[in-house]
Formats: C-alpha cells, sequence, structure tokens
C-alpha cells in the first residue's frame, strides 16, 4: 500500500522536526521533506508531490497564506491543511476562502494529530472545536455586519468617473468603513482578513488620493463621497 506523502512547512526547526518524528513512526506516513519557509514550501510541493501539506500560517520570506494560495493554484487536489495556534484566528476565514482543506492545534495530542492528518488526506475538512467556535463567531459578526449598500456602489462608480481614480470593489468597502470610523481590527474582523492584508490595501487607497494620514483621508472621502452624492439628487 502506498504511504502517505507529508511535507511539513514551519520556520522552527523544533516544530519540523517533533512532527516528522511523530508521523514517521505511522507505518501508513512517510514525510517526503521539510521547508523553513512559504517559498521553499512551494518549491517542494511542486518538486516532491506530497499528498499532505502541513503549513505554518506565520513564516518568514512568504506566510503560510501565500504559499497556500500558489500551491492550490497549481495543485487544486494537494490537501493542505494549516497549522495554527489560538492567538492566529485573524488568519482562519482567509485561510479557508483560499483553499485550506483545515486546521491542527499546534499543541494537539500526537494520536488526535495522526488522525487528524489521515481524515485531512482524504478530504475532509479538518477543524478542531476551539477552531471551529472562533470560525463561528467570525462568521456571526461578518453576518450582521452592513455591507456596502449598492447606492454607496453607485456613488463610488460616479466618483471614479469624475475624480479619474480608480477603486476596487474591497477598496470600496474599506473606504466604506472607515469613514464610519471603524479601528483596522474591527474592519479586517468585518471582511474576514488580517490585518496584515487590510493595511496593504489602505496604503493603496493611500497612493490613490496622495495622503498617508488617516484623518486626512477619512476627511477626504467624507468631503468628495457627500458632494458627489449631493451633485446626483
Amino acid at each position: 500500500m502506498e504511504k502517505l506523502r507529508i511535507l511539513i512547512a514551519d520556520d522552527q526547526t523544533l516544530m519540523r522536526d517533533g512532527l516528522k518524528t511523530i508521523l514517521e513512526l505511522e507505518p501508513d506516513m512517510e514525510v517526503v521533506g521539510t521547508a523553513k519557509n512559504g517559498a521553499e514550501a512551494v518549491e517542494m510541493a511542486a518538486a516532491l508531490q506530497p499528498h499532505v501539506v502541513l503549513m505554518d500560517i506565520r513564516m518568514p520570506m512568504m506566510n503560510g497564506i501565500e504559499s497556500l494560495k500558489q500551491i492550490k493554484r497549481e495543485f487544486p487536489e494537494m490537501q493542505v491543511l494549516m497549522l495554527t495556534t489560538f492567538d492566529e484566528d485573524d488568519y482562519i476565514v482567509e485561510a479557508l476562502a483560499n483553499g485550506a482543506n483545515g486546521f491542527l492545534l499546534k499543541d494537539m495530542p500526537s494520536d488526535k494529530l495522526i488522525e487528524a492528518v489521515r481524515e485531512g488526506a482524504k478530504g475532509q475538512t479538518m477543524l478542531p472545536s476551539p477552531v471551529a467556535a472562533k470560525l463561528a463567531a467570525r462568521l456571526s459578526a461578518w453576518k450582521i455586519s452592513p455591507k456596502p449598500k449598492s447606492e454607496m456602489s453607485e456613488i463610488f462608480h460616479q466618483f471614479d468617473k469624475f475624480s479619474g481614480k480608480r477603486f476596487t470593489e474591497r477598496e470600496q468597502e474599506i473606504i466604506y468603513y472607515m469613514v464610519r470610523n471603524l479601528n483596522n481590527r474591527k474592519i479586517a474582523e468585518r471582511l474576514g482578513i488580517t490585518e496584515g492584508t487590510l493595511k496593504n490595501y489602505i496604503t493603496s487607497i493611500y497612493d490613490k488620493i496622495g495622503t498617508n494620514n488617516r484623518l486626512e483621508a477619512i476627511e477626504y472621502f467624507k468631503r468628495t463621497l457627500l458632494e458627489n452624492r449631493e451633485e446626483r439628487l
């Protein structure tokens, strides 16, 4: 019987070696490689063709989310299980949205870990109860949060034409919440993205309007969007 081929990606040597030791004690499992960052994980996934990738979320050079995206784009059938801790719930929705097949808690008992890897290899979505609870809380908050209304989208459409500046749909959502004075954490929670990803979007927004000051940006959008809306009425 073919062994379950596993690739481990984690920037901590102790974690990589510990997981490898635990998994290779199983007669049906083989760790075909270990990577210390997301870029290495992408290269090794292509070269070694593992059945399962155990992917740490926070790694240098390329984090686990970006590595996940590339692997799933090239090898959609490859099972990727994210290695996570309790303080990384910001990444849960983003990882699932980008094709993660589940999550493994780094401190879970070895027997539970082995069972989860086997089930994940079969295509089962692995969500430990603490992760599932955090996901449910995020989705609940997301559901009750108002999305930018169609009227606002139309205002942005007209504003884009008037100003020559074009904002993506995601940027429009972020601006919508910025002018309502939500902080970055709250905006990221409502959009189901990490604060790091949100900051990248905000930098792009700032570049388009020529500022790097949040208060100036908020005042700019309040003023110009309101003026544009009044012109249409």
